[in-house]
């Protein structure tokens, strides 16, 4: 596996352009072996963490099939100080643990790696400052640490973190660098959802092994182009994975860690899914839908009771097929067929029948009036440039934000991430390379949008109540956010999730201004 040069360990704190003075009390960073921080406390007073975790990427084991344990990169974590709770380790080893924390939380982690390349996590969905955010530019080699410190702000939910270094993107997390975030509030108790043990986190992805159960990645540039796809499901690390459950209700966060494969969710008996939550945590109430339409990155939050089936009755979960127009990659099974995800048994008896609650929680429901660009949204457009693809014709540039891509802070804007130029071969697809159009799951970083509008739509199971960080738009199709840029200023990322076209350049800068 080849290495990053070590020119990708670039910084742009000047391109921030805080003075020194702010500089001292805000943040501040240092590599190649070096300590750096990211410190998000208060500028007055030293970041006193509730919860310090030491997280190291590094090679290791698994067991995801029968036979020989599966080489994979893992994030190995552990509690220094807080609560020993705060981290829950996966049983196959083939991801990082899942973290546990609570909103208002201050949260301090160290990050270090010895994978043999650089690399820099980032916390998905989650608000916190620039220099929290895993920008490439922040990327450590080995023997170098990374110092996150962040205050858990926003809702509870199902979030997550991921290797986010430039060009490495895909892979990083393909072979295991990757986990969730979970973040309560004992405010969701008076829902009164089921937990402990019937709150069971789903971590939904595709891989290729070998005959030696080792894993297989991109085999051929065709495959670059439309993103990797496996030929095997694995739930939590684990092949052919079977859930045993009790006749009870269960709490499922279902979260999307493929590289580029789209999952319609759906019971294999035609029972209706019941949504109660998104990327942002719960909605306002649940939703049922026939399938759910689940991106790369994206997370759902269902609401699933077995207490209508008999002891010894089974189920699936399943992906119904649908028309992705994208091609197949060489070796894996394309996008669109039908699958499997996990098989679930009711093995044993409960008395447990709590309802499903009407209410979840209360929502501020944004309005297109309040954007400060409502009548002229700030167009993200997918294109193709140069054989790869990009956003408005432009590639990314480590340190490069162009005048349009400055955001005010305090305000909230309008973005509308319009794919329809793909459609029937216009502005990109066909035509380069043969390639049909592809789907392409947007992702902003620094926090939740809500999604308020959608054209030309062709799935209906879109889940647009809740707050989202990761919108789906498939050929044909025009999504518009609100999002509103809060209290910290800096250069973060906007991108497409497949991993692939995310690595291929489909990423840019945005700058919040003060």
């Amino acid at each position: 596996m080849s290495s990053l040069p070590p020119s990708s360990r670039r910084r742009f704190l000047a391109q921030v352009g805080w003075g020194a003075g702010a500089l001292a009390g805000a943040a501040w960073g240092l590599h190649g072996g070096r300590r750096a921080r990211a410190d998000a406390g208060s500028r007055a007073t030293a970041f006193d963490p509730d919860v310090e975790v030491s997280l190291k990427a590094t090679p290791s084991k698994a067991r995801m099939l029968p036979g020989d344990p599966t080489d994979v990169w893992t994030f190995q974590g552990r509690v220094v100080r807080g609560d020993p709770r705060t981290l829950e380790h996966i049983p196959s080893g083939a991801l990082g643990p899942t973290f546990r924390v609570r909103t208002g939380q201050r949260v301090r982690v160290v990050l270090s790696s010895d994978v043999g390349e650089e690399t820099i996590v980032h916390w998905h969905g989650l608000h916190v400052p620039w220099a929290a955010d895993g920008h490439p530019s922040q990327a450590i080699a080995g023997g170098g640490q990374y110092v996150y410190e962040f205050e858990v702000k926003g809702p509870a939910g199902t979030y997550w973190y991921h290797a986010h270094p430039d060009r490495r993107t895909g892979e990083q997390v393909y072979r295991g660098l990757a986990g969730l975030f979970i973040v309560d509030d004992p405010r969701e108790s008076i829902a009164e959802l089921p937990a402990g043990a019937f709150d069971i986190p789903l971590i939904v992805q595709d891989r290729r092994f070998d005959a030696r159960n080792q894993l297989v990645y991109l085999t051929s540039p065709m495959e670059r182009m439309t993103g990797f796809l496996g030929d095997r499901i694995v739930v939590n690390g684990e092949a052919d994975f079977r859930l045993r459950v009790a006749r009870r209700p269960y709490r499922f966060r279902v979260l999307n860690g493929s590289n580029s494969r789209i999952y319609r969710l759906a019971w294999a008996d035609g029972a209706p899914i019941t949504v109660i939550g998104t990327d942002g945590g719960l909605l306002e109430t649940p939703v049922r839908k026939p399938y759910v339409m689940l991106a790369p990155a994206e997370r759902i939050e269902l609401w699933v009771d077995f207490g209508e089936r008999p002891v010894g009755s089974e189920t699936s979960l399943v992906s119904q097929p649908f028309d992705a127009t994208t091609p197949m990659a060489t070796g894996g099974v394309p996008q669109g067929p039908p699958l499997t995800i996990m098989r679930v048994s009711v093995d044993r008896p409960s008395a447990d029948r709590t309802p499903l609650p009407a209410r979840l929680r209360s929502i501020t429901r944004y309005r297109s009036t309040e954007a400060i660009n409502a009548d002229n949204p700030r167009k993200i457009v997918a294109t193709m440039q140069h054989m790869g693809f990009a956003i408005n014709g432009r590639t990314f540039e480590m340190n490069g934000v162009a005048p349009d891509e400055h955001v005010k802070m305090g305000t909230m804007e309008a973005w509308e991430f319009d794919n329809a130029a793909s459609a029937g071969g216009r502005g990109m697809g066909m035509g380069m390379m043969g390639m049909a159009p592809m789907p392409h799951p947007f992702h902003v970083h620094t926090g939740q949008f809500q999604v308020v509008r959608r054209d030309g739509v062709t799935h209906a199971g879109y889940v647009d109540e809740g707050w989202k960080d990761t919108v789906l738009v498939m050929p044909g199709e025009k999504a518009t956010i609100l999002m509103r840029f809060l209290d910290y200023p800096g250069t973060y990322l906007y991108h497409c999730h497949n991993l692939e076209h995310e690595d291929a350049g489909m990423m840019r800068n945005f700058r919040i201004d003060r």
